[in-house]
């Protein structure tokens, strides 16, 4: 394979995220141009940013990937129900209300909306202490996501094409934050729906799936059970459980998640807030949908032996499944070259959204609470800095041998677990009071991290129910953030509020200065 043509487009795609870079950082002279835009973000620029931080390389390598060889063809629920609930309703519950109450209020990350509703400076900084801890493994799952594509179609370590991604990522959150981030989101986000596009007709074209008359072929046979004989059932209890596990932590997870509630606070006014819910969820539907349904055609390209048992010879592990899957569809390599980018361009877009949402949290939400005399100047500097502590950090950890999914799946759980119930109720239920979010955040963050925990102890034990526990990330995520809303909602019907000026202010207050 001539790799030449991929290489020249990956330069391409680098010059043309420098110069959003250079030219747009220059507009960057606040912290709220480095965190929220200034606030006058319009709905194509909102809608991108959101999916490009929602869809990145853990999706289209690992979340695509382990839900094909687990689930085959039903693996697309995840996709659609991506668009549906992570997008759609999202945008639509969400996004007006949050927009709304971000701008009267001048609020500029998740701890800050939930300190100023429930007025409790302790729940601020547990939020930011938690959301920066929890962010790095997301952070370093998409790491491995690309890396892994690098390695098997470049033929580039992982470790080199860590580095790259981490220095690429760091300057363009270093050259300006949010103006950077946002712009460089739309021209990446074009790129996506253009490169998932392309890459759907050349994998269905390809000899393995032999077109759509393969593709109805295995829709009948492989493609909807995972036994080894034809004719056995579908999917089982335990995997149906597992699949939607999987669909509504990946859909309802971005609802507590601090870097896709502050795409929020950037949009311009109601009307493109509007606007967004229609572009969020087009952009959604054709990326997830599109990276989950290539993934659910792994049994058209390999046998059931080499996906699930580790001593078959040639057995592919689940994070290199969807990289394999494209070397052997035999993608010319122009075409190959923007896959290349469209993976880049998601995992780029996706890791600087965390890092600032991230450090700008940590430096405005905690440092800036022991260090009240710090000036725009200083704060700007100290974003910049924990931008690259944190990317450095995410470099650390992707070298663990931790699966992609795992590790998403314990930092959605754990920070949605916490903060999903807190932050929705706020913006709707008057009577929800500090009481019943505090119960809420601490009851969702202790059953979201037993999966993480038992992870951990793997590297101690090899106890098989601890192992297995490890693998339940998606599941205990669910649960967590139903019974975080279970438990915010019965602990603050029995309970007072000792605030209802400040919870007034909350919905109808206005801060006149940024």
């Amino acid at each position: 394979m001539d790799k030449l043509p991929i290489w020249i487009t990956i330069g391409v795609y680098i010059i043309i995220m420098a110069i959003i870079g250079i030219t747009q950082g220059k507009k960057a002279h606040s912290i709220a141009d480095l965190t929220v835009g200034g606030r006058n973000a319009g709905a194509w620029l909102s809608a991108l940013s959101y999916g490009t931080a929602y869809f990145s390389a853990v999706m289209f390598v690992g979340y695509a990937g382990g839900t094909g060889k687990g689930f085959g063809l039903w693996g697309v629920l995840a996709g659609i129900g991506n668009a549906v609930f992570g997008s759609w309703l999202a945008w639509k519950v969400l996004a007006r209300r949050t927009r709304d109450v971000s701008a009267r209020l001048k609020i500029k990350t998740m701890p800050q909306l939930l300190d100023t509703r429930y007025s409790s400076s302790a729940m601020r900084l547990f939020a930011c202490v938690i959301i920066f801890v929890f962010l790095i493994p997301y952070s370093a799952s998409v790491y491995k996501g690309l890396a892994s594509v690098a390695d098997i179609l470049l033929g580039i370590k992982v470790e080199y094409c860590m580095i790259i991604i981490a220095v690429v990522a760091a300057l363009m959150l270093v050259f300006g934050g949010y103006l950077v981030q946002a712009r460089a989101d739309f021209f990446q986000g074009i790129v996506m729906m253009f490169g998932v596009a392309l890459l759907i007709i050349c994998v269905i074209r390809c000899d393995a799936v032999g077109g759509v008359q393969g593709l109805m072929e295995y829709a009948k046979t492989e493609g909807v059970q995972l036994s080894r004989t034809n004719g056995l059932p579908k999917l089982n209890a335990d995997q149906w459980i597992s699949l939607w596990a999987t669909v509504l932590m990946t859909s309802f997870g971005t609802w507590g998640l601090p870097q896709m509630v502050t795409k929020y606070f950037g949009i311009k006014d109601d009307k493109q807030a509007k606007k967004g819910i229609t572009i969020s969820t087009f952009f959604a539907l054709l990326v997830a949908g599109g990276g989950y349904f290539i993934g659910s055609l792994c049994y058209r390209f390999f046998d059931w032996e080499t996906l699930n048992n580790p001593a078959a010879e040639g057995f592919i592990n689940q994070d290199y499944i969807v990289p394999r899957m494209l070397e052997a569809a035999n993608i010319p390599s122009v075409l190959l070259g923007i896959v290349l980018m469209l993976l880049i361009a998601a995992s780029v877009s996706t890791l600087c959204s965390v890092t600032l949402t991230a450090s700008s949290t940590l430096t405005i939400d905690f440092i800036k609470h022991f260090k009240k005399d710090m000036d725009e100047k200083k704060s700007s500097f100290t974003i910049k800095v924990l931008c690259v502590i944190f990317v450095i950090s995410s470099y650390v950890i992707a070298n663990s041998d931790t699966p992609i999914l795992d590790m998403m799946s314990y930092s959605w759980g754990i920070i949605s677990g916490s903060f999903l119930a807190p932050y929705v109720l706020s913006l709707f239920w008057k009577k929800m009071n500090t009481k019943g979010a505090w119960a809420g955040i601490l009851g969702g963050f202790i059953i979201a991290i037993v999966p993480a925990a038992a992870k951990i102890m793997t590297s101690f034990t090899a106890n098989e129910a601890v192992v297995k526990l490890a693998g339940k990330g998606p599941l205990f995520a669910c649960v967590a953030m139903a019974a975080s809303i279970a438990l915010c909602t019965a602990v603050s019907a029995v309970t007072k509020s000792t605030n209802e000026k400040e919870t007034e202010f909350f919905y109808t207050g206005e801060v006149t200065q940024e």
